[in-house]
């Protein structure tokens, strides 16, 4: 497996990023196309919102379960590693960070948390920038 870091760490999942949108993009198109150039648009333009909205069922359903049971997890083990490092808990001032800073914050190693925590509270760091001032990636291969 590759090694993971800032610049490669977003995931695709190969049948629905290249199969099955390009598929049902081309055939959104396709009756889009012949809602405008036949004799029967009304019938092409119910295919065509169909089609529409099948890939925007399919979209936000397979993402929005696993993305919050994601999001559960990432601040259990953030909650948990925080403990750990400091017999603290992180509940205490969880509320002062962003989602975005808590996601970010699961990719630094132990020795780097704590200071980046800290560096995220004081200076209200966006989730791309503690991205960055991670110095020793901690990958992770198991997300959605």
């Amino acid at each position: 497996m590759k090694i993971q870091t800032y610049y490669n760490h977003i995931r695709f999942y190969t049948a629905h990023h290249f199969v099955f949108y390009p598929i049902a993009v081309l055939f959104l198109g396709a009756s889009l196309y012949f809602s405008c150039k036949t004799n029967e648009p009304l019938i092409w333009s119910f295919i065509s919102g169909a089609f529409f909205l099948i890939l925007f069922l399919a979209y936000m359903l397979r993402q929005h379960y696993a993305l919050i049971l994601q999001n559960r997890i990432v601040r259990l083990e953030l909650r948990y590693r925080y403990f750990t490092l400091t017999g603290k808990r992180l509940e205490e001032f969880e509320y002062k960070l962003t989602d975005d800073q808590i996601f970010a914050l699961r990719f630094a190693p132990d020795d780097e948390l704590l200071p980046l925590l800290d560096d995220a509270l004081k200076n209200n760091l966006t989730g791309d920038a503690i991205k960055k001032a991670i110095v020793h990636w901690r990958a992770d291969y198991n997300r959605v």
